[in-house]
């Protein structure tokens, strides 16, 4: 079984940075795009930025510039750097992986228990 372990949200005040950290657990021989998604309260969850297993990167217009997303294959983890926070930014952030080969074969769509950041005005 794979499992996605988000940390590293909290409170900040606007203007400040944090850092989220996914860390993929579970006997995983390979893991395909890793992503962020940003869930607000009453607002679908939506992509934030995604790292595919090659570097390819993407980032949603909103965060380009301020954003990082950066994935470590060999200790199967992705952290996305957060700077220049805004209150809109706000959300429960959740880390996603679109594929996981592991012992039994391949997972797909696998999600994490989601962390909040809160940025205050």
């Amino acid at each position: 079984q794979v499992q996605l372990v988000e940390s590293g949200g909290g409170l900040v005040q606007a203007g400040g940075s944090l850092r989220l950290s996914c860390k993929a657990s579970g006997r995983i021989s390979s893991i395909g795009v890793m992503a962020w998604y940003r869930q607000a309260p009453g607002k679908q969850r939506t992509l934030v930025a995604s790292i595919t297993s090659s570097g390819s990167l993407y980032y949603v217009d909103s965060v380009k510039g301020r954003f990082t997303i950066s994935r470590d294959n060999d200790k199967k983890t992705a952290s996305l750097q957060m700077n220049s926070l805004k209150p809109e930014d706000t959300a429960v952030y959740y880390c996603n992986v679109d594929r996981a080969t592991g012992s039994r074969g391949p997972l797909y769509n696998i999600w994490g228990q989601g962390t909040q950041v809160t940025v205050s005005s």
